[in-house]
This record gives structure tokens, C-alpha cells and sequence, in this order.
């Protein structure tokens, strides 16, 4: 039987919030018998969905978070907010983790300040499944942090193995530094004094990798600051997009192309399953107390329902305990790869 959990959800995070939220959550409610959520947001919204379906409760709030303020500042201003609400039940100990379509930053603000970073970790990270058509593979960190220091990169590959390991079962996850070369010596400063550290301190680093690699799976744990990782996956989902746009174009430019393409058409739709980033949800944020988890502000309900799902499993797996215990130790790197 699975462990029950329970799950913060903000009904008011995304751009087509609350209706596809809804649809989602109720979506998960049926996947999951042993998932419990907590739906933040106003009384119109939540109070009549908790009345009709089981195991889920409503937690009124009178506030919402938009995709366009200062992140920090909305934190600390709107204290009733839905996503703020939603990490502080988590703090509480109401709830296991939380998930929100929100505003990235500020879900990335409110998982820090609110539920409150793991001691020992100079900087919590987003990480990411890459919508590789080979294999899952994480990338990290993919836009909390700009800015980086060379030992941060460390804890990313680090807090990035325990998250490949628990979620996706890859035993000795390889990690690789996303760089302009595969020499030690590529790239800037900053990337080969990364690269100096991750050698020595991360037992299942094996190098420098080039973007061509990232989509062709070559490595389980791709690492990098946040601008560059952001770019990088942005890049990868927008050109993706464009293909399969360019793609179903192509296939219904003529009769003999539309008769070809009910040939593949399923063969296609799997295809594209896999590469959607629908598929796994969101992002969780690494680094923090309690499973935190960012879906795309574009989120459907299919997106919705697994990145509910996805933080269930974070919490079950135990990933955030994992790196706190990591940390406790040292940054051991037998809590890595055992």
C-alpha cells in the first residue's frame, strides 16, 4: 500500500486557473486513493470543490499572487495568498508537500522564506526533467539562481543525484557540467573552476557536457547556473514545439501526406507524449523543507494532475530527507550513490 500524503495545492496558480486546477486535482484525487489535498484559494472556489469530492479539504484564502509582481515583495506582502498559504501548511506540518502553476519566482520565494531552506544548503535549486525522447534526464538548476558560485554547483549535483536515484531509480546517476567543450578546460572562469570542485567532490561526475548532449541523454544529471539553464530548456521546448508544429503542417500539405500520416499517428502522439513537459508536471525545488513543486504558469490539467502526482511521490520517496541527512554529513558522498 502506498504512504498516505497529503498535498498543499494552490487552486489559483497558472494561467488558466482555477478551472484547469481543478480538473487536475480531481484528476489526481481519482489516480492516487492515498493522496489527500489541501486547496488554497478563495471560498467561491475551493469550498464548493472540497464539498464534492473526498479527501480533499479547503483552506480559504483572501489573497493571490499574479505572474507579474516582484516575487519576493508579494511574499511578504500578501501573507493570505493561496501559494503562500499553501508553503506555510507544509512548514506547519498540515502538509507533506506543495504544488503550484504560479508564478515561479514566487513559488521560489515562498518555498525558501516560507517553508524554509534545509541548513547547510547555500542555495535551494529548480530542477528539471528535460523532455528528452531517449530517457528522462535532470537538469538543474533551470532559473532559481541566476547567479551562481562554482560551490553551488556541487550541492545542485548533489541534491540533483538523490532526485534522479529516488524518482527516476537510476542507481549511480552519471553528472555532467553543461560547458562549450568536453575539455577541463572549456568555458569560462566560473565553468572551469566549477569544474575543478565537481571532480573532487562529487564521486559520480564524469565531465563537461555540449548542448547536443543534453536531448540525447548522454548523461543522467546535467548541472548548470540558472540563466544558463533556463535558456538551454526553453530552447529545447520551444524548438520542440516548432518541430511538431512544422511537422503536422508537413503531413497535411496533400492527400498522399494526409494518408501517410494516419500511418504514424499514434506512433506520433506517443512521441509527443513523451517529449511534453505535461508529462512530469513541474519542477521541484531542491533544497528546501517538504517537496516543493513548480508546473508551467501554461499548465493543463493533464500537467496539473501529474505534478500533484510528482509531489506525492517526492514526499514518499523522501528526497527532501535524503538531502538533509547529505548535508548534515557533510555532503557525504556515500548518501549520494548508495
Amino acid at each position: 500500500m502506498s504512504q498516505k500524503v497529503t498535498i498543499a495545492v494552490d487552486a489559483m496558480g497558472g494561467d488558466h486557473a482555477p478551472d484547469v486546477v481543478l480538473e487536475g486535482v480531481a484528476a489526481a484525487l481519482a489516480a492516487d486513493a492515498d493522496i489527500s489535498v489541501v486547496l488554497c484559494g478563495p471560498k467561491a472556489v475551493v469550498e464548493p470543490f472540497a464539498a464534492s469530492h473526498e479527501r480533499c479539504r479547503a483552506q480559504v484564502t483572501t489573497q493571490v499572487i499574479d505572474m507579474a509582481e516582484h516575487p519576493a515583495r508579494a511574499v511578504r506582502k500578501k501573507k493570505d495568498s493561496s501559494l503562500v498559504v499553501g508553503c506555510r501548511l507544509v512548514k506547519e506540518g498540515a502538509a507533506q508537500g506543495f504544488f503550484s502553476a504560479g508564478s515561479t519566482g514566487a513559488c521560489l520565494a515562498a518555498g525558501t522564506l516560507v517553508m524554509g531552506r534545509i541548513k547547510g544548503v547555500s542555495r535551494p535549486c529548480l530542477a528539471t526533467v528535460v523532455p528528452s525522447p531517449v530517457r528522462p534526464i535532470i537538469m538543474c538548476d533551470v532559473g532559481a539562481n541566476a547567479d551562481c558560485k562554482p560551490d553551488y554547483l556541487v550541492q545542485f549535483a548533489q541534491m540533483g543525484s538523490v532526485y534522479a536515484q529516488k524518482i527516476f531509480g537510476y542507481e549511480k546517476p552519471s553528472v555532467a557540467l553543461l560547458n562549450i567543450g568536453e575539455e577541463d578546460t572549456k568555458g569560462s572562469q566560473f565553468a572551469q573552476d566549477a569544474h575543478q570542485l565537481l571532480r573532487r567532490r562529487v564521486p559520480n561526475f564524469v565531465g563537461n557536457c555540449e548542448g547536443r548532449d543534453v536531448l540525447a541523454a548522454t548523461y543522467d544529471v546535467v548541472v548548470t547556473d540558472g540563466f544558463t539553464g533556463n535558456v538551454c530548456l526553453k530552447t529545447i521546448e520551444g524548438a520542440a514545439k516548432v518541430l511538431f508544429g512544422a511537422v503536422k503542417d508537413a503531413m497535411m500539405s496533400s492527400t498522399k501526406a494526409k494518408i501517410g500520416a494516419l500511418c504514424v499517428k499514434d506512433s506520433l502522439r506517443g512521441l509527443k507524449d513523451v517529449v511534453s513537459p505535461d508529462t512530469y508536471g513541474g519542477a521541484p525545488l531542491l533544497g528546501v523543507r517538504g517537496a516543493c513543486i513548480v508546473g508551467h504558469g501554461s499548465s493543463n490539467a493533464t500537467a496539473i494532475k501529474n505534478g500533484v502526482l510528482t509531489t506525492a511521490r517526492v514526499v514518499r520517496q523522501g528526497v527532501s530527507e535524503i538531502i538533509e541527512h547529505m548535508v548534515a554529513k557533510g555532503n557525504d558522498s556515500d548518501t549520494i550513490t548508495q
